[in-house]
């Protein structure tokens, strides 16, 4: 393959960019940074690509390169038509560092807007935000009417979080190109970030009129139709990216998530097991099946998958605080493991920095399974403090019980009715007892008093 490339070389034109050559050849190599696979860089001179001696094709200055191999002299690219072959690392820099290459092209084309717009993408890529709104605004003041200016600025425009104006300039790029459905996809996404989940299944759905079947719109329209709680159609985007290609591991893991989230836990595990089958080192999926059987009463299996999870990626916080919850809370008790079940929720509140409520809450969980109330307490009264205002409720009973010397238990309420209904049972009980006694004694007083009254009765008669 290399062979091949060193073929397709392309070279520095000779002539009128002669001083351009000379200037590349004094750079100093320490001054070039490699770029990775699937990265652009700038052609900083213009370059021929000759085949027996004929110019089949030419790099311009400032054109977008992309790289497809790091060959450590030089790159392999890809032109912007699809031409391929090798470039020297001297003759082309990444994007951040091109800001000179487009403002000398700027002043010898002065009325070239285009210039402007990859400037733009220039000065974004150095973070100047600011500089690249100013150089975009500046090539569609100077009547640079194409699509792709107001669909790149959009983009922009976007990643600010000025999604009106977005929304705007990809509105007019599908004016000036209806052809091209990009800024269609783009603004989906804006409306996503607006939670205008509707108006996004839309643009995705007029997006697979033209790209039918395209996994990536599927995938994402599945998203818009989650955050929609239109669950069954995202569950059918899902099905029919697989059945497409049933090794696609993102969707089948995307099904099993909102299938545990309409608790068919048994579907769901069955998803995450299908995604190992495809790849046994993803910690995520070992996790999820886990959780996904530990709801099904499968508390051994889940704690294997959750070690496993942790075994791929020690790090891995969610995972930590799993096998907290079902160390200090399983029903089996042959499981249960309230030493190590502290260890583990410190362990993911550590990695969280102790930011994170479902971390606090497993470590006072933990805690009290232990015995150490007075520590739950304190841990527990954190988690009221931080938790959701839908949550804090649940998180006062849980406080409640600490305080009382009494487990985590998942159903507070429950326990609260169970044992409001026990201890009136108990009262009822005790009154019965009571009032059983209270009649024995008044019967026996009674008795007593016949018996007094009788006796008396008597020495009268006999007197």
């Amino acid at each position: 393959m290399n062979a091949l490339f060193d073929s397709l070389r392309w070279a520095v034109r000779i002539g009128s960019s002669a001083f351009a050559i000379a200037t590349v050849c004094w750079i100093s190599p320490g001054l070039c940074v490699a770029a990775k696979p699937g990265q652009p860089v700038v052609a900083r001179v213009e370059m021929q690509f000759a085949k027996e001696d004929k110019v089949v094709d030419v790099i311009a200055k400032g054109d977008l390169l992309t790289v497809v191999e790091d060959r450590g002299e030089d790159y392999v690219i890809v032109t912007h038509d699809g031409t391929r072959g090798a470039v020297d690392k001297v003759n082309a820099v990444e994007l951040a560092e091109s800001t000179e290459i487009y403002t000398d092209l700027i002043e010898e084309f002065p009325e070239e807007g285009r210039y402007h717009t990859l400037r733009a993408s220039a000065w974004w890529a150095l973070g100047k935000q600011e500089k690249a709104m100013e150089d975009f605004n500046e090539a569609i003041d100077k009547g640079y009417e194409v699509a792709h200016a107001y669909s790149s600025r959009g983009l922009f425009f976007a990643a600010r979080g000025e999604h009106e104006s977005a929304i705007k300039d990809y509105e007019r790029a599908l004016k000036l190109d209806p052809e091209d459905i990009t800024p269609l996809i783009n603004r989906a996404a804006v409306r996503m970030a607006q939670r205008e989940f509707e108006a996004a299944i839309g643009d995705y759905t007029e997006a697979l009129e033209v790209r039918e079947g395209n996994a990536g719109l599927l995938r994402q329209r599945a998203l818009a139709y989650k955050s929609a709680g239109e669950m069954e159609k995202a569950i059918e985007d899902y099905d029919a990216i697989v059945d497409d290609n049933p090794e696609d591991v993102a969707a089948i893991m995307g099904r099993g998530y909102i299938r545990f989230q309409q608790h068919e836990y048994a579907a769901a595990a069955a998803d995450f097991s299908a995604a190992l089958e495809l790849n046994e080192r993803d910690p995520v999926a070992w996790n999820n099946r886990g959780y996904n059987r530990y709801q099904l009463g499968k508390a051994k299996d889940a704690l294997t998958d959750y070690e496993k999870a942790i075994e791929l990626a020690p790090e891995y916080g969610l995972a930590h605080q799993n096998r907290a919850w079902l160390l200090a809370t399983t029903d089996d008790k042959s499981l249960r493991d309230a030493d190590a079940a502290v260890e583990a929720a410190k362990k993911a509140c550590e990695l969280n920095g102790y930011g994170n409520v479902s971390d606090l809450s497993a470590l006072a969980a933990a805690l009290a399974a232990q015995g150490e109330f007075k520590e739950a307490v304190g841990w527990q009264e954190k988690v009221v403090e931080s938790a959701p205002e839908d949550a804090k409720e649940f998180a006062g009973k849980i406080l409640d019980r600490y305080r009382a010397g009494k487990p985590y238990i998942s159903d507070p309420a429950a326990a609260e009715k169970a044992d409001l209904e026990a201890a009136e049972k108990a009262a009822k009980a005790k009154a019965e007892k009571e009032n059983v006694a209270a009649k024995k004694a008044a019967a026996k007083r009674l008795a007593e008093e016949a018996e007094k009254d009788a006796k008396a009765t008597g020495l009268e008669k006999a007197e």
